[in-house]
């Protein structure tokens, strides 16, 4: 990771948490497969999500709006959206997911795709499923994408 950014998301996540949260972490993993994992932190957004709904939002930009007051609240980064052809592009810079250690970036992501799909799924995009795209990179983004994904 970008020495700077590396610094910051460090600084984001609360000393007293960090080892607890890597401890935890590394205990899931020696207790439930990763598949698991991706379940179990999936269905966490979702509870966070549906504890957080969002406003009713009219445009890409009124949603994108609506996100990044959520996660501006509760200090969990930002996200940038695009339409694409095929797909609603969701870039999410910034979350604190370092918090469980880096060997749980395989995993930690999913809360993030439970978020997104029962907030986008409560706005009306039946049908449509949030899927991640990318890893937690050098910049500290992860994609993810909406759309009509084949199972």
């Amino acid at each position: 990771m970008v020495p700077i950014l590396d610094y910051l998301l460090q600084r984001q996540i609360s000393p007293q948490w960090r080892g607890l949260l890597t401890a935890l972490a590394e205990e899931f993993e020696t207790q439930i497969g990763q598949g698991e994992l991706r379940q179990l932190m999936y269905r966490v957004g979702c509870r966070f999500a549906a504890a957080a709904p969002l406003p009713p939002c009219s445009s890409t930009a009124d949603l994108a709006d609506a996100l990044n007051a959520c996660w501006q609240e509760t200090e969990w980064g930002y996200v940038e959206l695009s339409d694409e052809p095929e797909y609603l592009r969701i870039a999410h810079s910034c979350a604190p997911l370092l918090g469980f250690g880096a060997a749980a970036l395989s995993w930690t992501p999913a809360f993030l795709e439970g978020v997104y799909q029962t907030w986008l799924s409560a706005l009306g995009a039946e049908g449509l499923s949030v899927v991640q795209a990318s890893e937690f990179d050098e910049h500290a983004t992860i994609e993810f994408r909406l759309g009509r994904h084949p199972v």
